[in-house]
């Protein structure tokens, strides 16, 4: 599971998802990229399920390459727990998607099979996503 291995503060503010990605909105490393058209929250479970699903269909050659990592701790209250008491306990992490961001890069693979790939990998995601290529 994904996890930062230390953080400075343990706890913190769910802050705001809107807005555009300026950094990492394009595709880089890889010759296909998978790229987000909404803002979300993107935990750390489901990113491992789509590494599961392309490192599965990237057995016969190609490489992966994974653009996100989960960096803000999510907490939750006990259910039926009175108001006050303090901020809930750490359940789990997540990273803030903004639109336009690439998520997931392939590279050394036909564009059909990249395609196909990532259309499988974006039923395991929370929001809308579109194929990107790499340019020139």
């Amino acid at each position: 599971m994904l996890i930062p291995k230390r953080v400075k503060y343990r706890k913190a503010h769910r802050g705001k998802r809107r807005g555009l990605a300026i950094a990492g909105s394009r595709v880089s490393f890889g010759e296909y990229g998978i790229k987000a058209l909404e803002s979300g929250w993107l935990k750390n479970t489901q990113i491992e399920t789509t590494r599961v699903v392309l490192t599965r269909r990237l057995r016969r050659g190609g490489k992966l390459w994974i653009r996100v990592f989960p960096d803000k701790p999510i907490t939750k209250k006990p259910a039926e727990s009175r108001q006050g008491k303090g901020k809930g306990d750490v359940e789990g992490w997540v990273r803030v998607v903004r639109r336009g961001n690439v998520i997931f890069e392939i590279g050394g693979v036909p564009e059909d099979y990249a395609r196909e790939s990532f259309r499988l990998v974006a039923y395991k995601l929370p929001f809308k996503t579109m194929f990107v290529a790499r340019k020139g």
